[in-house]
């Protein structure tokens, strides 16, 4: 069987236009696994509110982060996709869950190339409804449909994977030498707390009490806040940060139904209440840098830290197309195309 890659990531708008905007919030939003509500609700809130309000503010948002060669999500994504390309003899695509460059276009490519097996891996260390699961399930619609002789196999989750860890750690090792930094805070994008409960697969662990994700179950397998929670503790281990030094907190909220917890944007403007000067954030839900991570974050964060009195602002960089990332994921790649999926 020939064999080839599939690389998925979020995706984004093809220009920072509020037409553009709209188009692809139209379809990120309406994904019942993002807003996971009956139909007519999703709709009512997407198409009846959502979108006759927000896509102008996030057109804004957009440009203050477009790239000349694009969106910097996708830039990104295809430098790494090149990167990748040259350490492995199978074909490479690329796809977006969300936007122009879909996930039947990326198959469509691999299977134009004499592919029968794909090694699909969506671009995110933790295990989300949101994010992995939306992909997986996409994917395999789209192969029962147009595709039925191909064959399809996963990346699973890699966030406690020590190999990752040691890349994400040496990377934020790098970025910070020389800076001044008291405190490190870990931000990963949020979720609603009832994502988590439905993910989990004994139907009695997840409280999300601050116990739950620390006792040994099998609902950590999809558990994405035990997940976000074991990356920082890991990363935190190999950094040799000091217990007080780091903490964990979640971004991009939306609505008013209750997400996991502690917020970020209310822990820096605590932390510069509290009379901290200087800190670092890092993003490691995200592979690559996108909207999320260079406005929210580098941006808006920045300015809720320096109101509060703070003064010294790191934002660490996403893997993007590292070389030891790039490394890694081809090596699994490698692994792959000998072997299964397992031993990844």
């Amino acid at each position: 069987m020939k064999k080839g890659v599939l690389l998925v990531n979020l995706g984004s708008p093809d220009s920072p236009e509020p037409k553009d905007v709209k188009k692809y919030l139209g379809e990120f939003l309406m994904d019942e696994r993002v807003i996971d509500v009956p139909l007519w609700a999703r709709t009512l809130i997407v198409k009846g509110i959502i979108l006759n309000t927000r896509p102008k503010a996030s057109a804004a948002a957009y440009k203050k982060i477009w790239w000349d060669e694009g969106s910097p999500l996708i830039v990104i994504s295809e430098r790494l996709q090149h990167k990748i390309q040259k350490q492995t003899t199978l074909p490479v695509a690329l796809a977006m869950r969300y936007g122009s460059m879909t996930i039947k276009k990326g198959l469509q490519q691999l299977v134009n190339q004499g592919v029968e097996k794909v090694f699909l891996i969506p671009l995110y260390p933790q295990f989300a409804m949101a994010t992995t699961e939306t992909i997986l399930v996409l994917a395999e619609n789209i192969r029962n449909e147009h595709f039925p002789n191909l064959k399809i196999e996963d990346l699973p989750a890699f966030y406690n994977n020590q190999n990752y860890i040691d890349v994400l750690s040496n990377s934020i090792e790098n970025h910070l030498k020389g800076k001044t930094y008291e405190h490190v805070l870990f931000s990963y994008h949020g979720v609603p707390e009832r994502h988590i409960r439905k993910r989990d697969i004994t139907k009695s662990h997840c409280q999300i009490n601050g116990i739950c994700c620390k006792t040994p179950s099998k609902a950590h397998e999809f558990c994405y806040r035990h997940q976000c929670l074991e990356v920082t503790r890991l990363v935190a281990e190999k950094l040799n940060l000091k217990e007080g030094s780091y903490s964990t907190s979640f971004q991009s909220r939306l609505g008013f139904d209750p997400w996991l917890q502690p917020y970020t944007d209310r822990t820096i403007e605590r932390l510069g209440k509290e009379g901290l000067k200087s800190m670092a954030i890092v993003t490691p839900a995200f592979v690559s840098d996108c909207l999320e991570t260079l406005e929210e974050i580098a941006m808006e964060g920045e300015e809720i830290f320096h109101e509060m009195g703070g003064s010294e602002f790191t934002t660490v960089p996403c893997l993007n197309d590292d070389d030891e990332w790039v490394n890694l994921l081809a090596k699994w790649i490698n692994t792959w195309a000998h072997s299964k999926p397992e031993t990844v």
